[in-house]
């Protein structure tokens, strides 16, 4: 028996993904959102799905290969629903090395996922070459075929259309009370990002910070590569219209979204570094999101260990595009079921008291 009503606090990528995916189980969503569906940190998304390149933990790697498994059937659904057409591409990642030390790392990382089964290709500098003939001066470069990228932009019209033909209502509104959010409705699940720390449940609020990402968005005549390039000091997503997005930086500057004239100028050199060519790209415009990071890096998702009806699911940093078809199915799981997967063992809200 599910909730009559749902309350979800925010409008990320992660919240539309819960509510559609609630909303395709039956039950009723409301949406309380002050800035409007894919405003914050998802507005600065390149949308990569890189599981094998962006995991810092053994945790977040089981979490991020768990949601790229389901971005298949997750994109097929919200296409259906929504009658639109998604940027959608599973065609791989390049990770090159420009020196030495950077190719040593490829080596080891390649070794480990040799040792977890992962479909690779430890490359010379020729062979990337033959795949990414644009390419700068690099040493190696490791392709992971099973990685690819989501058009942000495309997926969340579709997800606001989706919503939108499932009758889910969406308020652009300030929370104030949490307690008077979760007295109204049946379940309020947190997921209001870098803001959810404004959400005290006894005086504690989630303990995210905001990191100011800024990225890029630039404009060729034909597609420079055809597969997302990912160096130590910056990331390419090569868009089907000829765009490129170069990403991205990570400051801590607190509640800050300026684009920085340093960062900028940052991310055009060292674009420019692993594609050259982009130093003859049309400038389209400079994005920028506050990404919400836990002290440990992880997300918060499950029920809250100290109030009745209230669920979080946020803190998703630099992965809440990649993670949000897991996120969605697990919450939906927990609020609609009361059941718990084995992915959220170690993201639940009672390491911080919550």
């Amino acid at each position: 028996m599910f909730p009559v009503q749902i309350t979800v606090i925010g409008a990320g990528i992660v919240r539309l993904a819960i509510a559609h995916e609630l909303a395709s189980r039956g039950a009723g969503v409301r949406i309380v959102d002050a800035r409007g569906p894919g405003q914050g940190a998802t507005w600065a998304s390149a949308g990569i799905l890189a599981p094998h390149i962006e995991s810092h933990s053994e945790t977040l790697l089981e979490l991020s290969v768990g949601s790229l498994r389901e971005y298949d059937s997750f994109i097929d659904r919200v296409t259906v629903d929504s009658d639109q057409l998604i940027e959608y591409q599973r065609n791989g990642s390049l990770q090159v090395a420009l020196n030495a030390e950077e190719a040593a790392r490829l080596s080891s990382a390649a070794a480990r996922l040799a040792a977890a089964h992962v479909q690779h290709e430890l490359l010379d500098a020729a062979a990337a070459r033959q795949l990414e003939p644009a390419l700068g001066d690099i040493v190696s470069a490791l392709h992971v075929p099973e990685h690819g990228y989501v058009g942000v932009r495309s997926l969340v019209s579709a997800l606001v259309e989706a919503l939108a033909e499932r009758d889910v209502t969406v308020a652009e509104s300030q929370v104030q009370d949490l307690q008077a959010e979760a007295d109204a409705a049946d379940a309020v699940i947190v997921s209001a990002g870098s803001w959810s720390q404004d959400l005290a449940v006894l005086g504690k609020g989630v303990p995210v910070r905001p990191i100011r990402g800024q990225i890029l968005h630039l404009r060729l005549p034909r597609p420079p590569a055809s597969r997302v390039i990912w160096g130590e000091r910056c990331y390419l997503v090569p868009w089907e219209d000829g765009s490129v997005l170069v990403g991205a930086t990570s400051e801590d500057v607190g509640f800050d979204e300026r684009a920085t004239v340093a960062g900028v100028r940052t991310l055009l050199e060292r674009g420019s570094e692993l594609l050259p060519e982009l130093a003859a790209a049309f400038f389209d415009e400079v994005r920028v999101g506050l990404r919400p990071a836990t002290p440990d890096e992880l997300p918060v998702i499950g029920a809250s260990s100290t109030m009745r009806r209230v669920f979080y699911a946020t803190g998703h940093y630099r992965n809440g595009v990649l993670l949000a078809p897991l996120t969605a199915l697990a919450v939906a799981d927990l609020v609609l079921e009361g059941r718990t997967r084995p992915e959220l063992a170690d993201v639940g809200p009672e390491r911080f008291g919550l």
